[in-house]
């Protein structure tokens, strides 16, 4: 099965780009990379030291129900082109291990999928997950800090 890696939307990374309100309606903050943990989410590659970057709040969800979850997470603050490539990204290589979680087509946990996966295995385990009729979506997180890198779909 091929497997399509989905950023967060241009649309979205747009207006928090030019001032608008994150998930708990505060402005993103505005740093600078040092180069070393700082995963954009539009792009899905990192963010190069002492490029301007921003952080905010991001629920990667399109409805409010008691299962989305909403967390910091790093986005260039320049333009950045939304990564479109069926190839794991880039920010998906600078971890031991992901968790990865399936999700059904209406935006909630499926019980059981749930777990934490050396890197070497995400692409097997969310094509296993994704074998699974009940399951539309994979979502990778951080296995340290639960930080939501991105979202798995079938190609």
């Amino acid at each position: 099965m091929a497997l399509r890696y989905i950023p967060m939307s241009t649309d979205q990374a747009e207006r928090l780009r030019q001032g608008g309100k994150d998930a708990y309606g505060n402005p993103p903050e505005r740093h600078i990379s040092d180069g070393d943990g700082v995963p954009c989410r539009h792009c899905l590659r990192n963010v190069e030291a002492g490029d301007a970057y921003l952080v905010f709040a991001l629920r990667p969800f399109a409805s409010l129900q008691p299962y989305a979850e909403t967390g910091p997470v790093f986005m260039h603050a320049d333009a950045c082109p939304a990564y479109s490539d069926t190839a794991r990204p880039p920010i998906l290589n600078s971890s031991k291990d992901y968790l990865l979680r399936g999700y059904g087509s209406n935006e909630r946990i499926i019980y059981g999928t749930g777990g934490v996966v050396p890197t070497e295995q995400l692409e097997a385990r969310a094509q296993a997950l994704l074998a699974m009729p009940e399951v539309a979506s994979v979502h990778v997180r951080s296995a340290k800090n639960n930080c939501y890198q991105c979202r798995i779909e079938r190609a």
